[in-house]
């Protein structure tokens, strides 16, 4: 009578399959930004001025760049994972995916952007009333109809490839063109007459990723480091020894984030102080402090701070 036996394995095991996430990143005028922000949260990205795939330095992340006015519709149907562009553009696609977070940055500056109707200076167009049966250009057509809509005029609007500042009033009578200063339309002569929407950039994700359990917590690490990242722009560290004779007097000259952190030094005499403050505060400060006693001041760059 013979037996069968289970051949022993001639190989090693089979590795586990490493998770990865998928990332969408804006690319055009918000790369650069992004770019700068991942790498203050602790991420290495890089990419060739060519290249739509960057390389990152962590083994369960892939990442593409695609333009931020495609981004949600391409998280909502599942190509990436999660993906950071405008809240406008998810108004404007409608594109359904979940917001983990509001980052609030722009290509140039740590605040919100506006989409704004402007007309020209000389224009007799003063609220959107005015803009019954007139011709409007811009990039954000859907917004632009829906809040027509809302206020009850119907007019024209187009779509603009570029350059949507220089329309205005040769080939349409108002534009509506997103501004952080307003700068470009003052020197186009055209003045904001009304806010249609206040826009900032968010970090969304796939619903179906969202409910699972291992890129949920991909996506959340992610989010708290970016936030955290963001809420340490514009501050610094500062360190001083002071005499406790002297530390009342110091304290309440610190605009401190919440207290200062107060420790003993060696000596019973001295105590050391550290504080996060505005960096545009330590020029006015440091001086302020010396004068007050206070020894040994360090400032030093923070890349996160969380709560």
């Amino acid at each position: 009578m013979s037996t069968q036996t289970t051949p022993a394995p001639t190989g090693d095991a089979p590795e586990a399959e490493t998770q990865v996430l998928r990332l969408g990143l804006p690319k055009g005028s918000l790369q650069e930004s992004t770019f700068d922000l991942l790498e203050k949260a602790g991420y290495g990205f890089s990419v060739r001025s060519r290249s739509y795939f960057p390389s990152i330095d962590d083994d369960e992340l892939t990442a593409m760049l695609v333009r931020a006015q495609e981004m949600g519709k391409y998280v909502q149907d599942g190509v990436f994972d999660a993906g950071i562009t405008g809240l406008d553009w998810i108004a404007e696609t409608g594109a359904d995916v979940h917001v983990v977070a509001d980052l609030v940055y722009s290509k140039a500056s740590m605040r919100p952007v506006r989409w704004v109707l402007a007309v020209p200076e000389d224009s007799d167009i003063h609220s959107v009333e005015d803009l019954e049966g007139k011709r409007i250009a811009t990039e954000v057509v859907g917004l632009t109809k829906r809040w027509l809509a809302e206020h009850g005029v119907t007019a024209d609007v187009e779509f603009s490839w570029g350059a949507t500042e220089v329309k205005a009033p040769d080939l349409v009578d108002a534009i509506v063109e997103v501004t952080e200063t307003g700068n470009s339309l003052r020197a186009n002569k055209l003045r904001i007459v009304e806010v249609l929407l206040s826009s900032n950039t968010q970090l969304v994700a796939n619903k179906e990723a969202w409910d699972d359990p291992w890129k949920r917590e991909k996506i959340e690490n992610l989010a708290l480091l970016l936030e955290g990242a963001i809420r340490a722009e514009g501050k610094v560290g500062l360190k001083l020894n002071v005499r406790r004779e002297d530390l009342k007097s110091i304290v309440e000259t610190l605009p401190a984030l919440r207290n200062p952190t107060i420790s003993p030094l060696f000596s019973d005499e001295w105590v050391a102080v550290e504080t996060i403050i505005e960096e545009r505060q330590v020029r006015r400060l440091i001086p302020e402090l010396k004068r007050l006693g206070a020894e040994g001041l360090i400032e030093y760059p923070l890349n996160k701070m969380i709560p």
